[in-house]
């Protein structure tokens, strides 16, 4: 999309300014925890967090949420940088909540001394228990009303490691009768032995997501704190922290739909599932909707950021559909892709009357609309391979394919006549004995034949064999759950094909092409010789 989008929280900031209620202009941030990779859904809050610090000139902070490090890991924080950056989007500055965490410890230990934070050495089960419902209010802990000097000694205690995981946590005093469950005395310590890849050893007790989160926001003077939906719920517990340590700043929680999309799942939680029951080869296997993934498909960077912003940003929740996606990878390789011939299931063609004397150099546009793109060679023999699918026996009516007696034209070069059939023991078609004619030559064409169709081919002697891998959708349904995982997956997400492709395909310095009459292929980065099917010509992701 050419023009900026307008939504709500455009229109939020945009009246922000002009009430100059931003006295360091616009600052955003994308915050994501260094537990899994990035997925397509947080493409949609690195381009809103990204795109609208751009489009106001302002600023953007990647903050890596390293809280938890048990599920942690400096190969995660990599990846985050290397797929924000590949979708185009350079941070001002790379933080981390332990960066914060001395002074993340001095608001807890404030808000201890000022009688408004509590130890309680309730175990879990026990917690959940007291904790109330929706409809009935929560019960005080017993160890609510714990002296402030044996919450502090106790604090201490927790962060000198003179504690078991699990014999006490650091809550906050709201109100275990509030309607919001998330201000029912939330849990704001835990103690967790564990090495953080950043801070070793340093600290055996860690900040709980809801507190350390605000209180980030704070210190790095975010102008507008974006999240999705599912925090509207936690924005009293934001303003609350914020409202009740000694920080002079207080940025605005913002919250917006997440991006929900048909047959793929965005949990975190189902995704690394997924990899380490080796349901798919890892996080970058072209079925997951990670970045990686998508990337190693070949899908695009300008193909996710034009479909995130036709998305849109709301308040509504909803589920986009696959197409909308593929119709944004097709529009963007469309004019820009080169052009070649791939058969995907060869199927070979002998011309009976070709002799070597008659060798021609053949050429074809790389692309018919785009000549800045150029001419390729198209070598051309007496052995071909054509898609085993061009070819019927008895063919239906209106058939515009090859068929025994019948004719077509070979894309680029010449019209070809099948005139036997040659059959394996086991009754397999394995060769077309056909006769070529010299006098039909594409645009030198004095043959007067008039074929009904053409198809694409490859020599024999000069393609190059390659794997092709054919993706379909990894899940059977349109909203697949975590219950039902294993049912939902569809057994046959990839097909693999020993395939033949143009020569010029693999001297070719491109790495995306349409393989006419075929689909969008992408060579893999990883593998040789290996083509990923990033998106057919039409629907069909």
């Amino acid at each position: 999309m050419d023009s900026p989008p307008t939504d709500f929280i455009r229109q939020r900031i945009q009246s922000d300014i002009a009430e100059q209620r931003l006295s360091q202009g616009v600052i955003t941030r994308f915050p994501p925890e260094p537990n899994g990779y990035l997925h397509i859904g947080h493409a949609k809050s690195i381009c809103l967090n990204f795109g609208v610090a751009e489009q106001f000139g302002g600023k953007t902070f990647l903050r890596f949420d390293d809280t938890n490090p048990l599920k942690e890991s400096d190969e995660y924080v990599e990846a985050i940088k290397a797929d924000v950056a590949w979708l185009g989007f350079a941070w001002t500055e790379v933080t981390h909540a332990s960066d914060y965490f001395e002074q993340i410890y001095g608001y807890a230990v404030d808000l201890i001394k000022a009688g408004k934070a509590y130890v309680c050495s309730l175990d879990a089960e026990a917690m959940r228990n007291l904790r109330g419902t929706l409809t009935e209010p929560g019960q005080d802990s017993p160890y609510r009303e714990r002296t402030v000097d044996d919450n502090l000694e106790l604090f201490r205690r927790m962060r000198a490691g003179e504690c078991a995981e699990g014999e006490h946590v650091l809550r906050l005093k709201i109100d275990m009768a509030s309607p919001n469950i998330n201000l029912r005395d939330p849990v704001i310590y835990r103690i967790r032995y564990a090495t953080h890849q950043r801070t070793g050893d340093d600290w055996c007790i860690y900040p709980m997501y809801d507190f350390t989160h605000c209180i980030c926001d704070a210190l790095e003077s975010i102008s507008h704190s974006l999240c999705t939906l599912e925090f509207e719920d936690h924005r009293p517990l934001y303003d609350w922290v914020l409202n009740n340590i000694n920080l002079n700043y207080h940025p605005p929680q913002i919250e917006f739909s997440r991006l929900g999309l048909e047959y793929t799942v965005m949990s975190k939680r189902v995704l690394n599932r997924l990899v380490s029951d080796k349901l798919v080869d890892d996080w970058d296997d072209p079925r997951m909707p990670t970045i990686a993934g998508l990337r190693r498909r070949g899908v695009t960077a300008a193909a996710i950021r034009d479909f995130c912003a036709r998305i849109g940003v709301t308040k509504q929740d909803n589920t986009v559909e696959m197409n909308l996606l593929e119709f944004c990878v097709r529009k963007d390789m469309e004019d820009t892709s080169p052009r070649g011939m791939g058969v995907l299931e060869p199927l070979k063609v002998v011309l009976t009357n070709y002799t070597e004397d008659q060798a021609v150099e053949l050429t074809g546009p790389w692309h018919a609309q785009n000549e800045t793109l150029g001419q390729r060679a198209l070598p051309f023999g007496g052995e071909l391979f054509i898609e085993r699918s061009d070819f019927e026996l008895e063919p239906p009516k209106k058939y515009k394919r090859l068929s025994p007696g019948e004719m077509v034209r070979l894309r680029y070069a010449y019209i070809i006549r099948c005139d036997e059939v040659i059959y394996d023991e086991n009754g397999q078609i394995t060769q077309l004995n056909c006769t070529y004619f010299k006098d039909s030559r594409s645009g030198q064409d004095t043959s007067g034949l008039k074929p009904k169709g053409v198809i694409h081919w490859v020599d024999a002697k000069a393609g190059v064999p390659v794997q092709v891998r054919d993706y379909q959708r990894l899940f059977r349904v349109p909203n697949p759950t975590s219950d039902t995982l294993l049912e939902d997956i569809n057994p046959d997400s990839v097909m693999q094909l020993s395939a033949v492709v143009e020569p010029a395909i693999m001297a070719s310095d491109s790495a995306r092409f349409q393989f006419e009459r075929q689909g969008y292929f992408y060579k893999d980065p990883v593998q040789a010789n290996v083509f990923n099917k990033t998106v057919s010509l039409r629907e069909g992701f």
